[in-house]
């Protein structure tokens, strides 16, 4: 019993460290109108399992710290991310599950976006998914599809046993 919480513990927080760090890592690109936050990739780890979720929040989070928007991004963004790391962990198809990230972050962000920055909803809503929908969908689609078609030992090293 105890060993599965401590490999809880830890990969909850690897996963926040590296969606932290690689959001800060590719800060120049990770905010604003347009973002392609490469930490997002990371995701798709909650279709795998969903005990990663907390993790992903944890990440987003801390990440947020530094938002150009401020303190509302540590809970719009965050709360983004948890409803769409959620439902990515609901859905069984990985390329519909894919998708959720920009579908949500754009009407979330957007909003956001619309709200401390005055740019137009649809506009910002728009930028927004088209982000995440370059990140997710196009790139950790095929690289999550690729690992979990291929039985690669980087799935069994991530897994969290049942």
């Amino acid at each position: 019993m105890k060993n599965k919480n401590v490999d809880f513990i830890v990969k909850t927080a690897v996963v926040a460290a590296l969606y932290a760090i690689l959001t800060y890592a590719f800060g120049f690109m990770s905010y604003g109108l347009v973002q392609f936050r490469v930490s997002e990739i990371l995701t798709l780890l909650a279709f795998i399992s969903p005990a990663y979720i907390p993790g992903l929040v944890l990440g987003c989070i801390l990440a947020n710290i530094i938002s150009t928007v401020g303190w509302i991004d540590m809970i719009v963004g965050t709360a983004a991310t948890f409803i769409a790391v959620f439902l990515i962990s609901r859905t069984k198809n990985l390329l519909l599950a894919s998708i959720w990230p920009a579908l949500i972050n754009g009407l979330f962000i957007g909003a956001m976006l619309n709200y401390v920055a005055n740019i137009p909803f649809m506009y910002a809503a728009i930028w927004v998914a088209f982000g995440e929908f370059a990140v997710v969908t196009l790139v950790g689609y095929p690289v999550f599809k690729y690992l979990i078609n291929r039985g690669s030992p980087v799935l069994e090293v991530i897994k969290f046993k049942k």
